[in-house]
């Protein structure tokens, strides 16, 4: 690798933020385990604890299912305005190092340091200072991952959580993928994890011993992006100016679904993931799509758009509802479904101020 093209790239993930803002701000719940998101029966949860997580307990979760593992289980609602303000303290403390910031959410960002304005050749220690800046300035924790890419500086996020740091150089690349199971891969979900292992693809070593051609022909354009991954490369930029287009979720069932029921009952979790990340991100959308796929491949999908900008998994769920019952009676089983939302906009404060989805005319 030529050393004057390395870049130095810095991941930065808050940790559990809505739930530690919430500790933080009321001290009767620090050391519990809190769900920040509705309590209700038909309730999500969009962050928990760590405390919380030793019971289980997981973001987009149903909340009956997240009181079942954790009876002492906390549910404070959201406070978008106030993690929002946070978020907007976190950035002013990336840009004082870089203008290249690429916020993926609320809690979580790319930095390129490789140029930086305060001429510090070392990417660990602005990575330990960044993290320092937001402990004494918002008494939270964040985590942080240093590497010369993007898929790297990620993964290394992960690997000292919560309050940690984890570096991973342009000589510990190529082997650190080799030993990481895919399932752990930025990008590989689970139903694209589940093909890897039926396919004998367990760890990027045996990701690397795949041709080019032979994970195209398998996974399409994604094929691509797995082939350099393997290899510690990814040479995409760190991009202050990303807009995300769509959320989106999908999953490949083991057995075919063949009732309206049992259709909506595995739509929740797609639907609850969505919402979870529409909460992250502040975001809320006018378009939901479904995406089906029958028994022999057979692909449809079906959109509908509202009238005012939806985020939460109940509108969601209504919106798709009604997409599926035009699909009725199921012409035969069914091995795919997926959940988008769209047509950004409004914040999801905004969505969640205004009246009830109401449907365009036209639909």
């Amino acid at each position: 690798m030529d050393e004057a093209r390395i870049r130095k790239v810095i991941h930065i993930d808050m940790d559990a933020f809505f739930a530690s803002v919430e500790q933080r701000d009321n001290p009767d719940l620090r050391g519990k385990p809190v769900a920040v998101g509705g309590g209700g029966p038909r309730g999500v949860v969009a962050a928990a604890s760590y405390e919380a997580r030793t019971f289980g307990v997981r973001s987009a979760m149903p909340a009956s299912r997240a009181r079942r593992l954790c009876p002492n289980l906390i549910f404070v609602p959201p406070r978008f305005e106030v993690y929002r303000h946070v978020s907007a303290q976190i950035r002013e403390i990336f840009l004082s190092w870089t203008p290249l910031v690429q916020p993926l959410s609320l809690d979580e960002a790319y930095l390129d340091v490789t140029d930086n304005l305060k001429g510090e050749p070392s990417a660990t220690r602005i990575a330990e200072a960044i993290r320092a800046e937001i402990n004494a300035v918002t008494t939270l924790t964040a985590s942080a991952g240093v590497s010369y890419n993007k898929f790297l500086a990620k993964i290394a996020s992960d690997m000292n959580k919560p309050d940690g740091l984890y570096v991973i150089t342009p000589a510990q690349g190529a082997d650190f993928v080799a030993g990481l199971p895919v399932r752990k891969f930025h990008g590989v979900g689970p139903a694209t994890s589940s093909k890897m292992e039926r396919l004998g693809i367990i760890t990027g070593a045996d990701l690397r011993a795949r041709s080019l051609d032979a994970l195209q022909q398998s996974f399409g354009k994604a094929g691509h992006y797995y082939y350099w991954a393997a290899r510690g490369i990814d040479h995409r930029p760190v991009n202050p100016s990303q807009e995300r287009k769509s959320i989106g979720s999908e999953t490949t069932f083991h057995d075919d679904l063949t009732s309206y029921e049992a259709c909506m009952e595995a739509l929740q979790q797609l639907i609850a993931t969505v919402a979870r990340h529409c909460a992250k991100r502040d975001m809320a959308g006018k378009t939901v799509t479904l995406k089906l796929r029958y028994a022999d491949f057979r692909t449809v999908t079906r959109s509908r758009t509202v009238a005012r900008a939806i985020a939460d998994a109940v509108s969601i769920e209504e919106v798709v509802a009604l997409l599926l019952k035009g699909l009725l009676p199921l012409q035969q089983g069914i091995r795919l479904l997926g959940v988008t939302l769209s047509g950004f906009g409004e914040t999801e404060k905004d969505a969640l101020n205004a009246q009830p989805a109401l449907f365009d005319a036209q639909d």
